[in-house]
């Protein structure tokens, strides 16, 4: 593929996420998303891997890659299904930040890619207001939404407002808010699965993922030729967070870094294993997230 071709391409796989996040921005209730804009919109091909994203927030694109790969291989997805999932332990991040998750297919019903995007919920059942209670577990955090079936080929399977009605004791214009924004993501997707399928349409399966594979391997060069300058080194830092979320003594967070390898084949080891153990408090960091938080670091 030719670099303007390439740049065609990538532009639009990109625009696709930018108007799922404006479609997202404008129909979402809460000031989370509708004026902190704590959401993000991402592409995946077939396999669950990254293809494009919006400029939006860091920890969400990079943890949610983690999130696809696990999620494709573990059912037989049809057009119009709608999966939404929070769990920290299948690439979530904290409980308030909702994946909302829609295959994309062709004319001829075959798989070609999913779109997703995530946002934060003002309120998920917490035992406080706030995206950060003061939680001894993950029961306390909120309602941990296992990767659920929403819709099935179109038609509702699980409704899950009721379930959250009851976790939502404040006012009942929380409740609208929450069922809102949940619309608004669903929304968001649905738009992505039009553009998404109106590409596939004009350039047909193939050439989509010869162009996808073509924008990876020049990520891969471009990461090379930045990585290729790295001196062969090891290096140690440690900082820390002010407390464990409950208790004021500090935690400290060590990484050692090695840079090896030859200009051309550079390797490149984060070691956070001297880091303190887990944490009373609800500061302990899912692996997903430490992998979105090194990949923003690099790029």
């Amino acid at each position: 593929m030719n670099p303007i071709d390439l740049r065609l391409f990538s532009g639009r796989v990109t625009s696709i996420c930018d108007e799922m996040g404006l479609v997202l921005r404008r129909t979402s209730f809460s000031p989370n998303i509708k004026d902190r804009l704590d959401f993000s919109c991402a592409l995946f091909d077939a396999k669950g891997s990254l293809c494009a994203q919006a400029a939006h927030i860091p920890v969400h694109l990079g943890s949610m890659a983690h999130t696809m790969r696990d999620l494709v291989s573990q059912r037989i997805w049809q057009p119009g299904d709608v999966l939404a999932l929070n769990d920290p332990f299948r690439g979530g991040t904290h409980l308030p930040d909702v994946t909302v998750v829609c295959p994309v297919f062709t004319n001829n019903r075959e798989l070609v890619g999913f779109v997703a995007n995530r946002a934060h919920h003002a309120k998920i059942g917490a035992i406080s207001p706030g995206s950060m209670p003061l939680s001894k577990n993950i029961d306390e955090e909120g309602v941990l939404i296992e990767p659920t079936l929403l819709y099935a080929q179109g038609q509702l399977q699980r409704d899950l407002k009721e379930p959250l009605r009851s976790l939502v004791f404040d006012k009942e214009n929380f409740y609208e808010t929450l069922c809102g924004d949940f619309s608004a993501q669903i929304g968001a997707n649905q738009v992505g699965v039009s553009r998404f399928s109106e590409m596939i349409a004009e350039q047909g399966k193939t050439r989509f993922k010869f162009a996808v594979e073509a924008l990876n391997n020049y990520g891969d060069r471009i990461a090379t030729s930045a990585f290729s300058s790295f001196p062969n080194c090891a290096v140690e830092f440690t900082d820390w967070l002010d407390n464990d979320g409950l208790n004021q003594a500090k935690v400290p967070i060590k990484l050692k870094l090695e840079v090896m390898g030859e200009p051309t084949n550079k390797r490149i080891l984060l070691d956070f294993s001297n880091s303190a153990e887990a944490v009373a408090g609800n500061l302990n960091c899912p692996m997903a997230v430490v992998a979105a938080g090194s990949y923003y670091f690099f790029r």
